[in-house]
């Protein structure tokens, strides 16, 4: 039998890498974040301390006691993945602070020295010199390293979302874990929010304070009620076009403004996802824009997780930014499974 493992959850937002590994039997002992509106749904959620520290002022040493003494040591995180994303590219420079992050969580990982590393970002991180060289620091350090670009819907996330997720281990190379889905079988939009209560633009279901919609402008509701599922713009009338979509470069978005279909999974839930006009995240055939609480369920949060105090305000900005930003359960607990079949067989 493979020793227990300790982790910390580097960059832990709201907590879905912590949850599904802590579903999956790691032990998740703290989570750290620069954000104090994680602080809530981290703790609520899951039996671990979370640290309100920035990751340049974060040591070695502040976290060594998270690790308890015979168990295997993992550190995990998620380096917040704007600067690396499509969006992004026109509007950082190469030396915006948070490209520098992956340093940080390189720095710590040479102080803590875990047995195991693991990560999980954008794809797009792959062409960028900063994981070359934190790909270097890890072998360089003794570690065996292997990343992946995976597609979530193949592990049962109700999403079309590509992502990376690297793996490093002292013992030797970490084989992913095998998908379990397909085509014939993904997790869609209908089996993961058709039985949730109906609600219309603007209302709050009296049973949860999340499943909560934006409201819809009049120009707006016209233009989701011209809309059919994984349809465009280019279905409506020509007096809704917005000014972006008449010039040759709104041209190239046919899927702002779009509605979800039911039987095909979401696509890439962001922390805009609760704006009608930032996607496709009209929901399939009521007149809005998916709730928050939908948004958390298409990430694979459990219904039951709670991002606020029951008397505490939701935000859509705030609690869209955590949403969006996490990484889906069902993606974590996969990571945590590939980590705990190459423990059990290097380390039993």
């Amino acid at each position: 039998m493979a020793r227990p493992i300790s982790a910390v959850d580097l960059f832990c937002g709201a907590g879905g890498l912590t949850h599904g590994f802590q579903l999956e039997g790691i032990n998740v002992r703290a989570g750290v974040d620069s954000d104090p509106v994680c602080e809530y749904p981290f703790e609520h959620n899951n039996n671990a301390v979370f640290l309100e520290i920035d990751a340049h002022d974060i040591t070695a040493k502040d976290l060594l006691p998270f690790f308890l003494e015979g168990e295997c040591k993992l550190l995990a995180g998620c380096a917040p993945c704007q600067p690396f994303s499509t969006y992004s590219q026109g509007h950082r420079n190469d030396d915006d602070e948070e490209w520098m992050l992956l340093y940080e969580f390189g720095r710590l990982v040479k102080g803590i020295r875990p047995q195991v590393v693991t990560m999980e970002n954008v794809t797009k991180l792959v062409k960028h010199p900063v994981f070359a060289d934190f790909i270097r620091m890890l072998k360089k350090s003794g570690y065996l390293v292997t990343h992946y670009e995976v597609e979530c819907a193949h592990y049962g996330v109700p999403q079309n979302r590509e992502r990376l997720v690297l793996f490093a281990s002292m013992y030797g190379e970490i084989e992913i874990e095998k998908p379990s889905h397909d085509e014939s079988n993904f997790v869609t939009v209908r089996d993961t929010i058709g039985g949730l209560k109906r609600i219309a633009a603007g209302e709050v279901s009296k049973s949860d304070p999340l499943h909560r919609a934006s409201n819809l402008s009049e120009i707006n509701m016209k233009r989701i009620q011209a809309s059919r599922p994984g349809g465009t713009w280019r279905d409506w009338d020509k007096d809704l076009l917005t000014k972006c979509h008449k010039k040759k470069s709104g041209k190239t978005y046919p899927s702002v403004y779009g509605r979800m279909e039911w039987d095909k999974p979401a696509p890439t839930i962001t922390t805009q996802c609760h704006g009608y006009g930032n996607g496709r995240f009209g929901h399939p055939e009521q007149d809005r824009a998916i709730s928050l609480r939908e948004a958390a369920l298409i990430q694979t949060f459990p219904e039951n997780y709670s991002f606020t105090p029951s008397e505490g305000e939701v935000h859509f900005s705030t609690i869209g930014r955590l949403i969006g930003n996490a990484v889906p359960v069902r993606l974590a607990r996969m990571i945590a499974r590939s980590i705990l079949s190459h423990v059990e067989k290097y380390d039993a």
